[in-house]
């Protein structure tokens, strides 16, 4: 089953120097409805403003990935990681038994990029901080796994503490990707237009838009003009 969520339909937040639009409730948007999709509990598309971003603050037992879609992002943190990360990377934060952080944008352009919060599978882990770079290119007949908590993915993709994959690339225009789905699916379409069907259902996502997919352990995807989106794999 697909439940697709426009863009437009997305909790939306604008304080100047962070303009964010919410697919699940959060901060100052609260819907009833969007709680979080299983153990998936943010996803926040966010823009920042050159020269502004998050100033140092906590985080207790959840995992943090930022996917970058364009700018770079420097990131520090208490445990005393610091870097930089840019678009076609990503990082991950384990916040376990807790961390305080900062990110900002230091350069003289917008960053753009998702924030994914997922519950983790093991509470007050020690901290930890991590950010890898995956292939710029369009992808041919399967999308490149990013973030995984499965140990037998360890030397291909960012860890995290829960039984989640996260896949996400570039797909050129009529290319065709089958994604098989072992729990239950969250799509973002990053940017372009792409088609997906489970084989019941069949939808069109343009950039920005989401979708749940509950039901199926198959998603046939086609993209209709160059296209870049994540699919996000959850208990």
């Amino acid at each position: 089953m697909i439940k697709h969520i426009p863009f437009q339909q997305l909790g939306k937040a604008n304080h100047g120097w962070l303009k964010a639009n919410h697919h699940f409730s959060f901060g100052q948007y609260y819907n009833a409805r969007r709680m979080g999709f299983g153990k998936l509990r943010v996803i926040n598309d966010d823009e920042i403003a050159p020269q502004s971003g998050f100033p140092e603050h906590p985080h207790k037992n959840m995992e943090i990935i930022s996917y970058i879609r364009s700018g770079a992002i420097t990131h520090t943190d208490s445990r005393g990681n610091e870097g930089v990360t840019s678009a076609g990377q990503v990082q991950v934060m384990s916040a376990g038994q807790g961390i305080w952080h900062s990110e900002y944008n230091l350069t003289k352009s917008d960053v753009t990029l998702f924030q994914i919060w997922i519950e983790p599978n093991k509470q007050n882990v020690p901290p930890r901080w991590d950010t890898m770079t995956f292939p710029a290119k369009s992808t041919g007949d399967a999308l490149p796994l990013l973030v995984s908590g499965y140990p037998e993915d360890k030397n291909d993709a960012l860890f995290i503490h829960q039984y989640a994959r996260i896949y996400g690339g570039l797909l050129a225009r009529q290319a065709t990707v089958s994604h098989s789905i072992n729990d239950q699916a969250y799509v973002l379409a990053s940017k372009g237009s792409f088609e997906i069907s489970d084989g019941n259902q069949r939808t069109v996502l343009n950039k920005g838009d989401g979708a749940e997919i509950t039901l199926s352990k198959q998603l046939e995807i086609r993209a209709l003009v160059n296209s870049e989106l994540l699919i996000i794999d959850t208990p």
